[in-house]
């Protein structure tokens, strides 16, 4: 890494500690900065309200935005890798809406069936991933026979349509607390996060992002092209294997607890590679997982600006940040063009 990319990775990072801040600091619910600084130093404050709100709420809404962050820039920049395709990511790809669909059945069709299971974090974490690992594995048997880049992104969107479809089948034969349940789930709610989800997700987003890193050197190998890196020893099944399994449970994961949050994954890894001007993913992952932190604590502060009685879906503030910029690439390109 040249010195000016670590001198923007060194920016990056500390523009990432002042929104953490910021994010605790800022609410609906205005505390005096001396007071939150003796609830985080002491864990303890005169208004047990306070407490509550600094410790329970914004603390762990914060860390999970951190954990958001990174998962699915790392999850996007390793779609656009995978599928060579600029505009891939979780949630154009139908990730996130085949994670919706685990979701959608643990949380309104195993109740159908008379099983109560929607206080299960660990079943609902691992119906989330088997739904995301569904849609990667149709989504990896189309492109090893059609080459076309446009043909991948079209199915991708076709089967997000088609969950969609299937969800709202599920939804009209639900019960009215599973389905307001599972509505509130779709907008994205990072204030929804307990400690005791943290406690799951937080180990999985870092060893999810420690073996992306592990993966940087099979990354950049097959940037070259199939043939080229089966010459220089990439065994590319188990390559596409792995990065199936890191992504899905990434997103899967950062889905099940916090909801579908979109463009990120898109977004973020382009802003890397304009930073940076690189394609290593050695220098690529740590950016785009700090740049995705940076924007996921921004949009969270976005959506609790003080005077605000109620917290904007952050699903709805990514979208305005990303699709803008999605057009810009769009017209940018001229056309969708593979990443080779």
């Amino acid at each position: 890494m040249d010195k000016k990319n670590k001198l923007y990775l060194i920016l990056l990072i500390i523009s990432a500690t002042l929104l953490f801040s910021v994010s605790i600091f800022v609410g609906s619910v205005n505390i005096p900065f001396k007071s939150i600084i003796e609830i985080l130093l002491s864990d303890y404050s005169q208004n047990q309200s306070w407490n509550i709100i600094i410790l329970e709420t914004r603390l762990p809404k914060a860390i999970a935005a951190i954990s958001c962050g990174i998962a699915l820039s790392i999850s996007g920049l390793q779609m656009q890798t995978l599928f060579k395709n600029p505009l891939a990511g979780p949630y154009i790809l139908g990730i996130s809406s085949g994670a919706g669909l685990g979701v959608a059945i643990f949380i309104m069709g195993l109740n159908f069936l008379g099983f109560s299971a929607t206080n299960n974090q660990y079943g609902l974490i691992t119906f989330s991933i088997l739904g995301s690992l569904m849609v990667l594995a149709i989504l990896l048997s189309v492109i090893n026979r059609l080459k076309d880049i446009m043909t991948v992104l079209i199915l991708g969107v076709m089967i997000g349509s088609v969950i969609t479809a299937i969800i709202g089948i599920i939804q009209f034969f639900s019960y009215d607390a599973q389905l307001k349940s599972f509505i509130m789930w779709t907008m994205g709610d990072l204030s929804a996060v307990t400690n005791s989800q943290l406690s799951i997700l937080t180990p999985i987003v870092v060893f999810g992002f420690l073996l992306s890193i592990a993966l940087s050197k099979p990354l950049n190998t097959y940037l070259l092209g199939e043939k080229s890196a089966i010459s220089l020893g990439l065994n590319i099944k188990r390559y596409r294997t792995l990065v199936i399994i890191v992504t899905a449970v990434l997103t899967g994961s950062v889905t099940a607890f916090c909801g579908p949050i979109g463009f990120i994954g898109i977004v973020v890894p382009h802003i890397a590679r304009m930073i940076t001007k690189t394609y290593n993913h050695f220098i690529l992952i740590p950016f785009s997982a700090i740049l995705g932190v940076n924007i996921i604590l921004l949009a969270d502060i976005i959506s609790q600006l003080p005077g605000l009685e109620k917290s904007l879906p952050i699903n709805s503030v990514t979208s305005l940040i990303g699709i803008p910029f999605i057009i810009w690439i769009i017209f940018r390109n001229k056309r969708i063009s593979s990443l080779n």
